[in-house]
């Protein structure tokens, strides 16, 4: 897994992709916490943290339209389906890789609490549950991207495709509120990653968000490992 990790994280310096990457990730950033807190006169970070959602579920895949297409691509997954380590070291590499160029980006909210804290006292418990609810929406597209990465070698194909699973998780909401029939209705809303997310960002963290994140990540990661798993057997 360190193997793969090393060399993905690499890739990802190697070629423009993490560098814009972090560019856009900083600039937005940055003109959110402009916007919603310096020109307001505001400690309040909820709305940077909000806006970057839409920044993220745009740009992330960006960050892991390469991860599994480009192997497909240049053929080179044969090797590494059949190297002598499990699928899910496998996975978990890649996704580690996207995740740490991520982290890397994320800490600049830690500054500009920090900034912040010089002039005026801020909530740090909300701060920290939003870092929280970021990383954790973070990991989710991520996890969702690499997923959409595994089935194509089309590496605008594999954003693509991630910008439309990443709105549909998205939309929930807003499926749900036109359905009529209210257990799918209330199956929709259960699954909206954006509510809870909203719920986060306002300062309501609670253990079972954080589960549902997490659980979110696992069914993502656990659908790539069942895909390369069929590949190698094929």
């Amino acid at each position: 897994m360190l193997a793969v990790f090393k060399r993905e994280f690499g890739a990802y310096f190697s070629s423009p992709i993490g560098y814009v990457f972090i560019a856009v990730y900083l600039f937005f950033s940055g003109a959110f916490f402009y916007i919603f807190a310096l020109s307001m006169g505001s400690t309040d970070l909820s709305y940077v943290f909000l806006g970057m959602f839409f920044v993220l579920m745009i740009f992330i895949p960006v960050l892991t339209m390469r991860l599994m297409s480009e192997d497909n691509k240049q053929k080179t997954d044969q090797l590494t389906l059949t190297a002598p380590i499990s699928l899910f070291r496998l996975v978990m590499g890649k996704f580690l890789s996207a995740f740490s160029i991520f982290l890397i980006s994320t800490s600049v909210l830690v500054v500009y609490a920090i900034v912040l804290s010089f002039f005026s006292e801020i909530a740090w418990a909300m701060v920290w549950g939003n870092i929280v609810g970021i990383i954790l929406l973070g990991a989710v597209f991520i996890a969702a991207g690499l997923f959409i990465s595994t089935l194509t070698e089309n590496q605008m194909i594999a954003a693509v495709g991630s910008m439309a699973v990443n709105v549909a998780l998205l939309l929930m909401d807003s499926l749900a509120s036109v359905i009529p029939i209210k257990f799918i209705s209330d199956i929709l809303s259960s699954i909206s990653v954006f509510s809870r997310f909203s719920e986060i960002t306002t300062g309501i963290f609670s253990l079972g968000n954080v589960l549902f994140f997490v659980s979110v990540i696992v069914i993502f990661l656990f659908l790539t490992v069942r895909v390369l798993e069929k590949r190698r057997w094929s």
